[in-house]
């Protein structure tokens, strides 16, 4: 069986092994293919891994011998799934892998935002402290998370386990979700409206997928019921926040900070609008990439793989 891995090198750089993959068949593993490769690096593979290569309706019906799409994240849209399904080949994502690691870096980018670390350990190493008058300085008001509140746009697993994780540093929760489970709510956590979330929040953290519902929910209106000086952080989906409507709010003060691991395009683009905000901080999209989060990608790939061999696949998005 021949198996074709298009973009191997976001996924495992060196430190993983490929060998659960390399079992199944005869293994070729591209660290990056262009789009107008994709047609000739496929051509006569059963199985296919992409990451965030686009597999179109062309390179699909271009390989009739392909089986089996792999997707090595969660998000499939870079896969034509209705070509897919038409032509019978199975979809498959990993839809659970990094949810400690995503919600550990939410949390990062809040405590950022609070305490400006890396800023203040450059100025230090820059002479600033060596030369300062007393006997210590900061250059940003310094907050204290106890008792401040989190809103959560999005409560499924990732949303679940960045609540916990604020909640252990004494923050109070206000959780929306289109699905309630009202078995997590508690006297420091509880379901509210959207309205209400953005009204009494100190910081919010989007969590949510990116549906037609939730594309744009960041956005002048919903900024202009947030509380003033409000922080926010995405590590879901660039689309969800209006860009050029987060920056305007960024440098009037509404917004006293962002951080953000996605944006609308990736890689980011120079005119990009929150390039030119301020108390902006902007990640390469690396909240899911730590080597344990990644080890639990791999294993999940190769179990979708051993369950389409087995003839009942998992995790398939194309039914």
């Amino acid at each position: 069986m021949k198996i074709v891995i298009l973009d191997g090198y976001t996924e495992n750089p060196g430190d993983l092994s490929w060998e659960g993959i390399e079992k199944f068949g005869d293994l070729t593993v591209y660290d990056r293919t262009p789009e107008d490769k994709v047609i000739e690096r496929i051509s006569g593979a059963e199985i296919v891994f992409t990451n965030k290569t686009p597999v179109s309706k062309a390179a699909i019906e271009s390989n009739p011998k392909l089986q089996f799409i792999g997707v090595l994240a969660t998000g499939y849209n870079i896969v034509n799934v209705a070509a897919a399904k038409e032509a019978g080949v199975v979809v498959s994502n990993i839809p659970t892998y990094g949810t400690d690691a995503v919600a550990q870096y939410a949390m990062a980018l809040l405590l950022e935002m609070c305490h400006h670390v890396g800023e203040h350990s450059d100025c230090v190493k820059a002479g600033e402290w060596t030369n300062n008058k007393d006997w210590c300085f900061w250059n940003h008001p310094l907050i204290e998370l106890a008792g401040k509140t989190l809103g959560v746009i999005g409560f499924g697993r990732i949303g679940q386990r960045t609540a916990e994780i604020a909640m252990a540093f004494g923050m109070n929760i206000l959780a929306y979700d289109e699905y309630q489970n009202k078995a997590l709510e508690s006297d420091r956590c509880r379901y509210v409206s959207l309205d209400e979330l953005l009204a009494n929040s100190d910081a919010i953290s989007l969590h949510c997928p990116l549906f037609p519902s939730t594309e744009g929910i960041i956005n002048k209106d919903t900024i202009a019921k947030m509380k003033d000086g409000v922080m926010i952080i995405n590590t879901s989906r660039g689309p969800l926040i209006v860009e050029a409507d987060l920056r305007d709010a960024l440098n009037s003060g509404k917004v006293a900070g962002a951080a953000v691991d996605v944006v609308s395009t990736e890689p980011i683009k120079m005119d990009n609008p929150l390039l030119q905000a301020k108390n902006m901080i902007i990640t390469p999209h690396i909240a899911w990439a730590p080597k344990e989060s990644r080890k639990r990608l791999m294993d999940i790939a190769v179990e979708n793989l051993q369950a389409f061999v087995n003839g009942s696949p998992e995790n398939v998005v194309n039914k």
